[in-house]
């Protein structure tokens, strides 16, 4: 049975973790939306996916907000018990860090477990959906590389720049200009009639511009080649194999990546398997962050804190590199950097903790106060 202390600091700190979730929610919706406004603009993405396809953006993502949501509402909590003389007053009542760490992981495991299911199953469908909607769009997109009619698409740094006059429902281009600034020599392309098409072995957008003229030359010397052709094709850089590889993955559920013996299906299942995890360890890394006496300047723990949090995810992404790559060995996998930060905190905060003390006290004859 939980104590009155048990459930309050319970509801305090599920207050705080719920508003800063909502809060990041909001946030990440409302980048999600201006962006998905963009692609809108851009042509990439039509009117009646948009909210599907923002909330499957959110359903992807949401796994990745709980972890430092909970650590972040775990510190708010306990410093504001801190500020307020309570954690003092609760260890005089015999309350301390055990008891913190019980109360708090009660809180912990189903949050974990919500972060779990939707890291294992809900994303990996979120994902699909996503592709899906991409998929569709460039099947039955009029246009090349989110380029609508009448408009200028840049590539390469504005080093080649397309315009497209006419788009029709065959794909089918008209009245194309072409600006390639790629190399010495400028090449001025025209031509009244052309075709687009996605290489699938690269995913480079092709364009093939038919019964044209070409303009070879420098800018400013007056010396241009000019020339007729038959056909011309011009190449710009598409999602590439990889990121699309890379994509693809996520998208795979999660019961199929724990019977693959791909390292990079492995990579993927411990990358979602890090979000519940996550939770727990990152509970045990924020309570001792915390210093329960307010007279304290609690300046080096913050300071602690801040660079445990990044250094907590930036090693997450380090791992799952290493892993990929092969700098560490398949056995250790990519999960050891939360074991490592949780160590490597609670080592530095070794002189400060209540045990080391009270067995200094006693190894210098200090009675200790009852």
């Amino acid at each position: 049975m939980l104590g009155l202390i048990d459930r309050y600091l319970l509801r305090e700190a599920a207050k705080v973790f719920l508003s800063i979730v909502l809060v990041l929610v909001l946030i990440l919706a409302s980048l999600m939306f201006l962006r998905t406004l963009e692609e809108v603009n851009l042509g990439g993405l039509g009117v009646d996916v948009v909210f599907r396809y923002l909330s499957l953006q959110i359903q992807r993502d949401v796994s990745t907000l709980l972890p430092p949501a909970f650590f972040l509402a775990i510190l708010v909590t306990l410093a504001r018990l801190s500020r307020d003389s309570e954690l003092i007053a609760m260890q005089a009542c015999g309350v301390g860090p055990p008891r913190l760490y019980r109360t708090f992981l009660i809180l912990a495991v189903p949050v974990a477990l919500v972060t779990g299911w939707i890291a294992l199953d809900l994303k990996p469908h979120a994902a699909a959906g996503i592709q899906e909607i991409r998929l569709q769009q460039k099947e039955q997109a009029a246009q090349i590389a989110g380029l609508q009619p009448g408009r200028f698409y840049v590539e390469q740094r504005g080093e080649v720049v397309v315009y497209i006059g006419e788009i029709d429902q065959r794909k089918a281009l008209g009245d194309v200009f072409v600006l390639d600034r790629r190399g010495d020599r400028t090449r001025l392309v025209v031509s009244e009639s052309g075709r687009h098409r996605i290489e699938d072995a690269t995913g480079d957008h092709l364009v093939t511009l038919n019964k044209g003229h070409r303009f070879d030359g420098r800018a400013g010397s007056g010396a241009y080649l000019i020339s007729d052709f038959e056909q011309y094709e011009l190449r710009l850089a598409g999602e590439g194999p990889t990121q699309r590889a890379s994509n693809k993955r996520a998208t795979i559920p999660t019961p199929d990546l724990m019977r693959s013996d791909d390292p990079a299906d492995r990579v993927e299942l411990e990358h979602r398997l890090s979000a519940p995890l996550s939770i727990l360890t990152l509970v045990l890394l924020a309570i001792p962050l915390v210093d329960p006496s307010p007279r304290r300047r609690a300046t080096g723990r913050v300071l602690l804190a801040l660079l445990a949090y990044f250094s907590f995810f930036n090693l997450q992404r380090l791992a799952e590199s290493w892993m990929a790559t092969g700098v560490t060995p398949q056995w250790l996998g990519s999960l050891w950097y939360q074991f490592a930060i949780l160590v490597f905190v609670h080592l530095l905060l070794l002189p400060e903790t209540f045990w080391l003390k009270r067995l200094s006290r006693r190894l210098r004859g200090v009675p200790s106060c009852h």
